[in-house]
């Protein structure tokens, strides 16, 4: 009898483990997917729904806005409140958002609609690395980390191609239909099928959450605004002004908060600040890469928006063969080397490309640079998420993944910035060689900072010292209290 009820109550989890799987995997899918899938449809937005370019360059940037500077609170809001809770509230937000943007009259309603899905974005993306650690046992979390990142990585990644194929094929509105359908299958699934959790108790930091979210949100205005406006503008160079002062505020203020939103001391942990760093460098290089790179492909080699996308494949796509892999070699030998391997792989990749840039290059000759990428970039993904979530406490692990998934927010939009500057400054769009001259130190750019983020990676402590080393550093709770919750 004993041995029937151990039997049904592996089964019983290993049940809840895969249903956990699905469902986090299908909502951080559709929040990471609307990052870049607007771009390619752009064309066709304005001649439905009229703008000039001010106000289609704000149906990408609302989005990244409000999913950047609500992150942690959204974190916040599920270790309070209830996680599955939470989670069930913003996907419901950015299901109703996508079908009105869908239904949008104009440009304006667009924009507004896209905001809001920001938000729903926000609440929910975070949430589903503390939902899916709680629902996998410790022995597998690198494996089915490694399916989560190759999803999310995908998304990101392959946004433009879905973008640009459903807007040639069927209509730009159905890049946003798209996620209704999946809003409404995860909500009852969800509800059934996920555990209740929730963080320490403490009360909602709102000094905290007000300087974070209004630092984050000036930064990254400027950021979005900088390359159309003017880095001296002054609305430009007010929110890059203030919203650092308010960083700042925030920092000096969570060093001495009773309750911070974000304790500044997981910060001492080596490996919490060496893996949030490698996190931003390595968004910062690679959204900047596959903005330009894609362009690239439509705007010189004469691709269409499809077929730019396909052809990108061997890199956006890698992801979904590799990250799994990556997540069982995690388990095996840690998550430090495969981590810092895949960004120094992501790193050569980037060089290569950049080397062999050319007006008229062929296909044959992209494919080794587009390959390394993509291995590169799978070996990150899921190993990272695993040291993420590993660095501390189990009660902290929400608030460890909104400042994450932030970071890696802001650092997209920073490499859209910072690449899109170098190439305006050495290049531009007249002719294909213009393009190729502003393209090709963007890419070296790219590769530095990518190969940074690795040098970040290898701060983090191997394997047998990551659990004493944060406990030591961070005046936590002892070993076993620092390993991610299981059930």
């Amino acid at each position: 009898m004993s041995h029937r009820t151990d039997h049904s109550a592996g089964a019983t989890n290993r049940r809840g483990t895969v249903w956990a799987l699905v469902i986090t995997s299908v909502a951080g899918f559709m929040a990471a997917l609307d990052n870049l899938v607007v771009t390619t449809a752009l064309p066709s937005i304005r001649a439905d729904l009229g703008g000039g370019l001010h106000d289609l360059e704000w149906t990408v940037s609302a989005y990244t806005l409000t999913f950047a500077v609500l992150l942690m609170f959204g974190a916040a809001l599920g270790d309070r409140f209830g996680r599955r809770r939470l989670f069930l509230v913003g996907i419901t937000i950015f299901t109703g958002a996508s079908a009105g943007a869908a239904l949008a009259p104009g440009i304006d309603s667009l924009i507004a609609a896209r905001a809001v899905q920001g938000v729903g974005a926000a609440i929910m993306m975070p949430l589903t690395l503390t939902l899916l650690t709680a629902a996998v046992p410790a022995a597998r979390r690198g494996m089915a980390f490694g399916i989560w990142g190759a999803v999310n990585g995908l998304a990101v990644a392959s946004g433009p191609l879905i973008g640009g194929s459903l807007t040639e094929h069927i209509s730009w509105q159905w890049i946003f239909w798209l996620n209704v359908p999946l809003g409404i299958a995860l909500l009852p699934l969800a509800r059934l099928r996920l555990a209740e959790s929730h963080g320490t108790g403490a009360p909602l930091d709102l000094p905290g959450t007000l300087l974070a979210s209004g630092g984050l949100f000036g930064i990254v205005y400027g950021l979005v605004r900088g390359p159309s406006d003017g880095w001296t503008g002054r609305l430009v160079l007010t929110g890059l002004f203030a919203g650092g002062a308010l960083l700042i505020g925030f920092v000096l203020y969570s060093t001495r908060a009773r309750n911070p939103m974000l304790p500044m001391r997981l910060f001492r942990s080596r490996a919490f600040a060496g893996i949030n760093a490698a996190s931003l460098l390595m968004f910062l290089g690679m959204f900047g890469s596959i903005f330009l790179l894609s362009q690239y492909m439509q705007g010189v080699l004469g691709y269409s928006p499809t077929e730019a996308g396909l052809r990108m494949l061997p890199w956006t796509g890698m992801p979904m063969l590799v990250a799994p892999v990556a997540g069982i070699l995690a388990d095996r030998v840690g998550g430090r080397p495969v981590v810092a391997t895949g960004l120094f792989l992501q790193a050569a990749g980037l060089a290569y490309m950049a080397s062999v840039v050319t007006v008229d290059i062929s296909y044959a000759a992209q494919l080794p640079g587009l390959i390394i990428s993509g291995v590169g970039m799978a070996l990150f993904f899921a190993p990272a998420s695993h040291l993420v979530m590993s660095s501390v406490r189990p009660a902290e692990q929400g608030v460890a993944s909104g400042a994450n998934n932030a970071l890696r927010e802001v650092g997209g939009a920073l490499g859209i910035a910072i690449m899109g500057s170098i190439f305006a400054a050495q290049g531009g769009y007249e002719t294909g060689q213009t393009f190729v001259d502003g393209l090709r130190p963007a890419l070296v750019t790219g590769a530095a900072v990518v190969a940074l983020a690795g040098a970040a990676a290898l701060l983090v402590p191997g394997r047998r010292h990551t659990v004493e080393a944060a406990a030591d550093e961070t005046g936590s709770l002892p070993e076993r209290a620092l390993q991610p919750a299981s059930r």
